[in-house]
């Protein structure tokens, strides 16, 4: 069983609050496109931000692609769970977390569909890219606001908030694949791939195609960046 830290102070913050009210099976899904992605062995040591119930730790220990693997979450019932597997679960806002006794001691850092809830990613990428050993690689993935489909709705004048999706009412800030990209190497990392998370469809294939790939952000819902320290 995992060590689980609390490191939240006792009054929740709006966004922990906002988090609270999630039910389980929102942070439970485990990102397989990651794991397969990940490049380490049973010795590796992994940090990820968001580590909901567990789901992708789980994934990458059974893989064999860690020997250490350590979360941070902010939604306490998740953290609970999490920790049944994981090596240590840090629970709270990491806005308020010291992360200064885990410099250089990861291989890799998963941040999946969390940078968007943050109040300051800028700054948190920054203080979690040194967590990262020389050469650890980062792998990450955020809703994309350029969209088509949410370009449609801006020019029909709507702004709609979703319990899940690129609309989700938890969403504090918002990105585009370029947008993104500048966000990671200000934070001092080597962009190595932004890609989107799901490959087009053969419609949005043939319209990159005609367009000369110009227009090829409307048609990632989501995007998925790969980097390293």
């Amino acid at each position: 069983m995992a060590a689980e830290q609390n490191e939240t102070s006792e009054t929740p913050s709006v966004v922990e609050t906002a988090y609270q009210a999630k039910p389980v099976s929102y942070f439970a899904n485990a990102r397989r496109d990651i794991v397969a992605l990940l490049e380490t062995g049973p010795e590796a040591a992994i940090l990820e931000l968001g580590c909901g119930a567990g789901g992708t730790g789980r994934a990458v220990i059974a893989a064999g692609k860690c020997g250490r693997y350590v979360g941070i979450e902010l939604n306490s019932a998740a953290a609970r769970e999490a920790a049944q597997t994981l090596t240590e679960v840090v629970v709270g806002d990491v806005h308020d977390i010291a992360l200064a006794s885990y410099e250089t001691q990861f291989d890799a850092l998963i941040i999946s569909e969390v940078l968007e809830h943050l109040l300051d990613p800028w700054e948190t990428l920054a203080r979690l890219s040194v967590c990262l050993k020389p050469g650890g690689k980062i792998y990450a993935s955020s809703p994309n606001v350029a969209h088509w489909q949410v370009i449609k709705e801006l020019f029909l004048g709507r702004f709609r908030y979703t319990e899940v999706g690129i609309m989700d009412r938890t969403h504090l800030r918002w990105f585009t694949p370029d947008s993104y990209r500048e966000m990671f190497e200000a934070a001092g990392l080597t962009v190595e791939s932004v890609e989107p998370l799901v490959p087009p469809r053969w419609k949005a294939r043939l319209a990159e195609r005609i367009t000369g790939g110009r227009f090829a952000h409307l048609f990632a819902a989501q995007i998925m960046l790969v980097g390293r320290r």
